[in-house]
């Protein structure tokens, strides 16, 4: 049980120090891209420790597990495993591990779920809100036009998706500030990001008492804006993205002294106005390269019994 519970300690200590660590750098808000890498290798890291030392765990307590995970490894590996001293705590970790896992899946398959019922409830609001004329064919475009008194836009993802922009945003944004907002948008369709937020929601949803998923998620939230921020502001410009979340947003009393849920607006628009202090391109190399290298020391640890007896 060794190597198990060393993956078990390393995962948990991943989980509590990586975290605290992200949060007392300034550099995240400046490089959000290499922020959201960094955060999925710690969540890919956690879970990797709890997959192995579940896998390592079974193959401890049951012969017919593992004959399976070690049918072409040589004697001398197994016997480097020392698999046969688990005892009852190996059963029972491989059951709780994998009872676990199991939820993680439930969890990612309810989000999904949940995901495509909330996108087929907007799709029927935009066919109501924006009904084609008799006889005309539905367009191939991907811009929809509501009419709306609020001004508003958001990236509809899908099999056909759709980015949807409201009249009153179109009167309030004029030239580049409108380019700026539709640029934003696509960032986010271009890079994905709905994916980032429906897994890190469905783990954080699963295990709400696990502070690295709540974590995770709310980083994503956040991480996610910044980055199609930069993305529209190299296209547009860092003024012009900013005063048109200005213009978006300056209706819904997110500059007041009682903002609402969109607090992380001002904060947003500061970011913008302020002078970019972007990292070197050596120091943004060697924060990727360390933070692919966090799901690689599990499986050092998972497999370093097995490479010594080798060599």
């Amino acid at each position: 049980m060794m190597v198990p519970a060393a993956l078990l300690l390393l995962g948990a200590l991943t989980a509590v120090v990586a975290p605290r660590l992200l949060a007392r750098a300034d550099w995240p808000d400046r490089e959000p891209v290499v922020a959201l890498w960094a955060w999925q290798s710690v969540v890919a890291a956690v879970l990797l420790c709890c997959a192995l030392s579940m896998t390592l765990s079974a193959a401890s307590a049951w012969h017919a597990v593992r004959g399976h995970v070690f049918a072409p490894a040589p004697r001398a590996v197994v016997e480097a495993y020392a698999l046969g001293v688990g005892g009852p705590w190996a059963a029972t970790t491989a059951v709780a591990l994998a009872c676990g896992g199991l939820w993680t899946v439930a969890m990612l398959v309810r989000e999904v779920v949940r995901t495509r019922a909330r996108r087929r409830r907007r799709r029927t609001e935009l066919l109501v809100r924006s009904p084609l004329l008799p006889g005309e064919q539905p367009a191939n475009d991907r811009l929809v036009v509501l009419e709306g008194e609020r001004p508003d836009a958001w990236w509809l993802p899908g099999a056909a998706p759709r980015l949807v922009i409201t009249t009153a945003a179109l009167r309030r944004l004029k030239g580049r500030q409108l380019d700026a907002l539709l640029a934003h948008e696509q960032g986010h369709a271009r890079a994905r990001h709905d994916w980032l937020l429906h897994c890190s929601a469905a783990l954080a949803g699963g295990f709400p008492q696990v502070p690295v998923f709540a974590a995770f998620r709310d980083e994503m939230h956040r991480l996610v804006e910044l980055a199609a921020d930069d993305m529209a502001s190299r296209r547009f410009g860092r003024l012009t993205t900013a005063l048109a979340l200005v213009e978006l947003n300056e209706d819904r009393g997110v500059f007041g002294p009682c903002p609402t849920a969109q607090a992380q607006v001002p904060q947003r628009v500061h970011r913008l106005l302020t002078p970019p202090d972007r990292l070197t391109a050596g120091r943004r190399l060697r924060l990727t390269a360390a933070a692919a290298l966090v799901p690689v020391v599990p499986v050092l640890v998972a497999f370093g019994p097995g490479l010594r007896a080798l060599g």
